[in-house]
């Protein structure tokens, strides 16, 4: 199954001026067609290219790494790009999802501090994410394109620390980044809709 790069769910000013046109042209344009481009050249050499990106994915971990970091890189931006949207973020989350972040993660205000704070303290490279494991929702932090999947775990939200991803518009800013991306950028239905898959 060959990796895709998927367009965007908006335009490139939509996230202006939390994420600039300028970031995102870099981001995804530049950044996450190399993963997909590397990760289709590395599947098909693996003999991996007709299996899931899940299950590209999750083989090879541990294994094989230039074709991990691409394809696990391209599994999470396919997310990324979803979890965020205009007018996004704040604490109006749908009520099964409100609920579940009130007896998993302690309610909002501390899903906002420990979130922010993983991706505040994930030295150099990597992701903050909110995951279904063994049917509760925890918060964690991987380096580099490692993510949950790879831990027993689904991803419901993600938001990369990659400096590619801040340092146009907040250079060494990464708490910032955070804070903006949580209050005024999460999509809340798509996580919702992620939490829902998830717990079936």
């Amino acid at each position: 199954m060959a990796f895709e790069l998927p367009a965007l769910p908006y335009d490139y000013d939509a996230l202006s001026p939390f994420m600039s046109r300028e970031t995102l042209e870099y981001h995804h344009d530049k950044h996450h067609k190399a993963y997909v481009d590397n990760g289709n050249k590395l599947a098909a050499e693996a003999g991996l290219a007709d299996l899931s990106l899940e299950e590209v994915v999750k083989k090879s971990f541990g294994t094989n790494a230039g074709l991990f970091n691409n394809a696990a890189q391209h599994y999470n931006h396919i997310h990324f790009w979803k979890w965020m949207k205009k007018g996004g973020g704040g604490n109006k989350l749908p009520g099964k999802l409100e609920a579940a972040f009130n007896s998993d993660l302690g309610g909002y205000d501390k899903f906002k501090a420990d979130f922010a704070a993983a991706g505040a303290t994930q030295f150099g490279s990597g992701w903050a994410w909110v995951s279904v494991k063994n049917g509760k929702l925890e918060i964690s932090k991987t380096p580099n394109g490692e993510n949950p999947l790879v831990h027993g775990a689904d991803p419901i939200l993600g938001v990369d620390v990659w400096e590619h991803s801040y340092y146009i518009d907040y250079r060494n800013l990464r708490p910032k980044y955070l804070e903006a991306f949580i209050d005024s950028l999460i999509n809340w239905d798509y996580v919702l809709e992620r939490y829902e898959a998830a717990t079936k």
